[in-house]
């Protein structure tokens, strides 16, 4: 069975100082916003090249609480791409805006500069856009779109830890985290930076997002009794925290394996059957996606070789049960065709050479 992720096997090397963390926590006590969430605050600050970092308790609570932190107006419009998870949309609405959707690009996972051009209005008060399976939307393109306009970049950075962007024009290249007025990590256990449990951080460069976003996370408070905002009760919790701080020493090398393993892909899947999209240049690939027409019989194949595989997403925004009336008879035919075409290979950065060569073998007899 070749398996989508094995956690097990990629953090075996960890878990003897991990328990010991935990055990000696056990002892102490500061189970929630402890030493250790302050020490993997610091670190991830310092990995993803922000002043600042603030945890919480999921990426969904991260994306909520930085659109609640700069104090909209009710259904003010936040502009996010119709591909792309539940939790993106879902958070606009909770922090009481609107949601406004955009197609992604033809063969890309990241929204289209084009299509969002036309969408921005007076009410237009956030971009919201989501590095889908690592690819990174083009944040300087959209930071020259806002120009001097009152709208603020948040992205949704869930699936990109690591990631840069590339500055083109001046031959450089930016991390992920750093470059959007506030950004959120969801560190789901499967995510490229994962705990053994929900958990996610929020990173800024600016001190009064930051004030402001660790009382959210808290309740409203800084100190015990002392509530000055209605908050949440979000807070990334100690032992997690443990988890995540020894982690992150590893995805880098992790992230530059999955790289390699896609570069792989890219250069020996050939079936004209199957259409690879196209990746940012330091993409980091939580997911690896292709395209294929007849995916039900694939997937058959797949599960007699005993190939595990994923969707991400299998429905568009717009196609959403939940959102049957919202979106109603608007298309987005990019986004669409992701949802209806699309199937995610393994790409766990422990992959044998000999499981990719199977995959990759079993692709070009498809």
């Amino acid at each position: 069975m070749i398996k989508f992720l094995d956690l097990y096997k990629q953090d075996k090397n960890l878990h003897k100082s991990i328990l010991n963390k935990i055990d000696k926590l056990f002892k102490k006590g500061d189970f929630i916003l402890g030493n250790e969430v302050s020490s993997f605050e610091k670190n991830f600050s310092k990995f993803s090249g922000s002043k600042y970092a603030i945890g919480c308790a999921n990426g969904t609570d991260a994306l909520t609480m930085a659109l609640s932190s700069l104090d909209l107006p009710r259904n003010s419009e936040v502009i996010i791409p119709a591909m792309t998870y539940c939790s993106t949309a879902f958070s606009v609405l909770k922090a009481n805006l609107k949601p406004v959707l955009v197609d992604t690009d033809f063969l890309k996972s990241t929204i289209s500069i084009n299509e969002l051009k036309k969408k921005i209005s007076k009410k237009t008060k956030v971009i919201l856009p989501v590095h889908l399976y690592g690819s990174v939307a083009n944040l300087t393109e959209i930071k020259k779109i806002i120009g001097n306009k009152k709208i603020y970049l948040i992205d949704d950075c869930a699936q990109a830890h690591g990631a840069f962007e590339e500055i083109s024009n001046k031959r450089s290249k930016k991390k992920i985290g750093s470059i959007a007025d506030i950004s959120c990590f969801s560190l789901y256990p499967g995510k490229n930076l994962g705990a053994y449990g929900d958990a996610g951080i929020i990173t800024t460069n600016n001190k009064n997002f930051y004030n402001k976003l660790r009382k959210l996370r808290n309740l409203g408070s800084e100190k015990k009794f002392i509530h000055e905002l209605v908050g949440y009760n979000s807070r990334l919790d100690t032992i997690q925290a443990i988890v995540l701080n020894a982690k992150l020493k590893n995805l880098s090398k992790y992230n530059l394996q999955r790289q390699k393993i896609a570069k792989y892909y890219n250069q020996n899947i050939i079936n004209s059957k199957i259409t690879k999209i196209n990746y940012s240049k330091y993409c980091v690939f939580h997911q690896y996606i292709i395209l294929v027409k007849d995916r039900a019989r694939l997937i058959k194949i797949f599960k007699k070789k005993k190939i595990s595989f994923g969707f991400h997403y299998p429905y568009a925004i717009n196609q959403l049960r939940v959102f049957k009336d919202y979106f109603k008879n608007k298309r987005y035919k990019n986004a669409e065709k992701l949802a209806k075409e699309s199937i995610s290979l393994p790409i766990d950065p422990n992959l044998s050479s000999q499981k990719i060569k199977f995959i990759t073998k079993t692709l070009n007899e498809f």
